[in-house]
């Protein structure tokens, strides 16, 4: 399984990467996991998009947050790999290029998320601890991690 990877700006993304990056968020928080809420929050334009490929097919996206857009700290978020690619590892690669690209982007620094409470032991196994009490978010447990 070939995997190519991009982390572009808002600007420099084209229109299919664009749509397929939207269509995979729909996929995944509006339809799969039945949350009704508007994705497009006018976040999009101030971030870094990482768009992780297999076999030239769009399987992972992660945005990459600067400071003081979401929290006070740089951050991670919309994290999702497409429903066929889950189990391979996928996830793993998917946000350890994430946090390089944040590095990479904003200087090596706390990243904060807000991560769903069935993945902390993944998010543990990456270098992230609990920060604060859960949350709903959507119907969905949360908690906000830390890493740095």
């Amino acid at each position: 399984m070939p995997l190519t990877h991009q982390i572009k700006p808002f600007a420099q993304l084209t229109v299919d990467e664009l749509y397929d990056l939207l269509r995979l968020r729909s996929e995944v928080f509006v339809v799969e996991q039945n949350c009704v809420f508007l994705d497009q929050d006018n976040k999009d334009q101030k971030c870094h998009h990482l768009l992780l490929y297999t076999n030239d097919k769009l399987a992972a996206y992660a945005r990459l947050v600067p400071a003081g857009l979401s929290y006070a700290e740089i951050s991670i978020g919309r994290v999702i790999t497409c429903p066929a690619a889950r189990g391979t590892g996928l996830g793993r690669k998917l946000m350890e290029l994430a946090i390089q690209g944040c590095e990479e982007l904003f200087g090596k620094q706390t990243i904060r998320i807000g991560a769903q409470t069935y993945a902390l032991p993944f998010y543990k196994s990456l270098g992230f601890v609990e920060d604060g009490e859960t949350y709903d978010e959507d119907g969905i447990e949360h908690i906000e991690m830390v890493r740095g």
